[in-house]
C-alpha cells in the first residue's frame, strides 16, 4: 500500500469515528473581526464634548458636542495616564468623529441594544 493511500484511509477512519460525546461548534454568522466597529455608545450625561485628541488639554480643540442619549459607533479604546490618574477614552464616529471619556458613555455590543438604552434614558 502506498503512503498517500495509507494516510487517506487513516483520515477517513478518523472521520468516521463514532464518538457520541462530540461537541458541535457553530460559529457566529459574522466574525467579530469583520465588524465595522467594536461597539456602540450612548451618551449618559446631559452633554459631552467630542475632542480631536484623547486627553483633556487646553490646546485640544473640540469638534462638537453630543447630548444625552446620542448613539455613536465606538471605533477604538485608548488608555491615557496623566500623573497617577488613568483615563480611558473612546474614539467615536457619528454626528462627529473624535474622542470622548469612556465614563461619559455606556457601551453596548450592537446598535439595537444602544437604541433601546437610549430610548429608556430619554423617557
Amino acid at each position: 500500500m502506498s503512503i498517500p493511500v495509507y494516510f487517506i484511509l487513516m483520515f477517513l477512519f478518523a472521520c468516521c469515528s463514532r464518538n457520541n460525546d462530540a461537541i458541535v461548534i457553530i460559529p457566529p454568522v459574522t466574525s467579530p473581526l469583520s465588524q465595522p466597529c467594536i461597539g456602540y455608545a450612548v451618551v449618559n450625561v446631559s452633554y459631552t464634548q467630542v475632542n480631536s485628541l484623547p486627553h483633556e488639554e487646553e490646546n485640544n480643540p473640540s469638534v462638537g458636542y453630543l447630548r444625552q442619549g446620542a448613539i455613536v459607533a465606538v471605533m477604538e479604546r485608548k488608555i491615557e495616564k496623566k500623573g497617577d490618574a488613568i483615563e480611558t477614552w473612546v474614539l467615536v464616529e457619528g454626528q462627529y468623529t473624535g474622542w470622548i471619556k469612556e465614563s461619559l458613555v455606556d457601551i453596548f455590543e450592537n446598535e439595537s441594544q444602544a437604541q433601546t438604552a437610549s430610548d429608556l434614558m430619554m423617557r
